[in-house]
């Protein structure tokens, strides 16, 4: 079974009440393959909800407990949500026996490789957001929309 981030199987779950369909992962979805989550919503977090991005770090300073996600206006701290969203979805993944995760890109939960760097300005920096980073250490092999190509070559599923 694979984990895979609800907005890309058309959930609007997303931070502003809408989706980030992706047709490819939709199709995993519909044959039985996968299984959705959403770890902002399992956090607690309401849809829609302000933007946040992870400030002074990435998924791993977060966990370790020297980044924050904070919105724009650095007014409303998300951080312990982050993680809790970010433990239960590592639960169901362990309960669903998944090897491998397709995460949202650039999210501040799912992004791998690369995040939006917190100053909200659509920069970018090397690094995973909370959720990704968690499974990864979890050895969960993670893949995002922006490579399902080479997933959907590789794995025999």
């Amino acid at each position: 079974m694979i984990l895979v981030s609800a907005c890309l199987c058309g959930v609007n779950c997303k931070y502003n009440g809408e989706n980030n369909l992706d047709e490819r992962v939709l199709k995993l979805l519909q044959e039985g393959k996968a299984i959705p989550v959403c770890p902002e919503q399992l956090g607690g977090q309401e849809t829609p909800r302000l933007a946040h991005e992870i400030v002074d770090g990435d998924g791993e300073l977060v966990l370790k407990g020297e980044a924050k996600i904070l919105s724009p206006d650095g007014k409303e701290d998300v951080t312990k949500e982050f993680v809790k969203g970010a433990t239960e979805t590592l639960n169901i993944a362990k309960n669903i026996g998944a090897q491998y995760a397709i995460l949202k890109a650039r999210s501040p939960s799912c992004g791998f490789g690369k995040i939006y760097d917190g100053t909200f300005s659509s920069n970018k920096i090397d690094g995973n957001g909370v959720t990704a980073e968690l499974l990864h250490k979890n050895g969960i092999k993670i893949f995002t929309e922006e490579n399902l190509e080479e997933f959907l070559n590789i794995v025999d599923i």
